[in-house]
């Protein structure tokens, strides 16, 4: 789960939702690892020069009819 907090009127405020990172030190694991998630249609981005993140909701709805739910 990705907790992400913002400061509104004086208060925090909280909100969560699912997303699947991959970390890997190999570009060529990371490129393989994209590679995968095109060919299934799953949304990605790098968010990180290691970590591929998977966030958008219907990625994230995707990929886990794949591999099913991690929550």
């Amino acid at each position: 789960m990705n907790r992400v907090r913002h400061h509104l009127n004086g208060s925090d405020h909280w909100y969560e939702y699912p997303r699947y990172l991959f970390k890997n030190e190999s570009k060529d694991i990371l490129e393989l690892c994209g590679e995968a998630l095109d060919l299934l249609d799953v949304a990605w981005r790098y968010s990180r020069y290691n970590t591929i993140s998977v966030a958008k909701r219907a990625a994230v709805e995707r990929l886990d009819g794949f591999v099913g739910p991690k929550y």
